[in-house]
């Protein structure tokens, strides 16, 4: 009997030491997913490629999949991370790329190419240095990015 109470007394006293109290409330959220920057990114080019399709026309035919594109990764990030995509169109930039006139395709589309090839290299450094269970999908966003560059050639 006296062990017994020795032992509730050590349990007891350790416990808030170790952060098992059973009254701690732990109202923190937990500490952001190493994916969430890439699938800010994702919506960020999904946004970009959506607005340059609304201010030049003529590319919307071109730019509209890969917004589709970006968009379904960033769903799919957000489902690994665990956290539901924002419903509705993307926020973002509502203008063209970096304000190029609507008249002047070639500038959106460089533009455009830069973040794609910006967004390749984030999503390859991710893929090189994450779990088993992350790297094929951020290699497939890196190999998907990297074919929206030439597409955009």
């Amino acid at each position: 009997m006296l062990r017994a109470g020795a032992l509730v007394a050590l349990g007891g006293a350790t416990a808030p030491l170790t952060g098992c109290d059973p009254f701690d409330r732990d109202d923190e959220p937990p500490p952001p997913d190493a994916l969430e920057p890439l699938a800010a990114e994702a919506l960020a080019l999904e946004a970009r490629h959506r607005a340059a399709a609304a201010t030049a026309p003529t590319l919307a035919a071109r730019l509209t999949p890969i917004a589709d594109a970006h968009r379904a990764h960033a769903d799919e990030l957000r489902r690994v991370i665990g956290r539901p995509a924002p419903s509705g169109p993307s926020t973002g930039p509502t203008g063209p790329a970096s304000g190029a006139p609507a008249d002047a395709p070639d500038a959106v589309l460089a533009e455009l190419r830069r973040a794609e090839q910006q967004g390749h290299a984030n999503a390859a450094k991710a893929g090189a240095t994450a779990p088993a269970d992350r790297a094929a999908l951020l290699g497939s966003i890196a190999a998907a990015r990297a074919t929206h560059v030439e597409a955009l050639a």
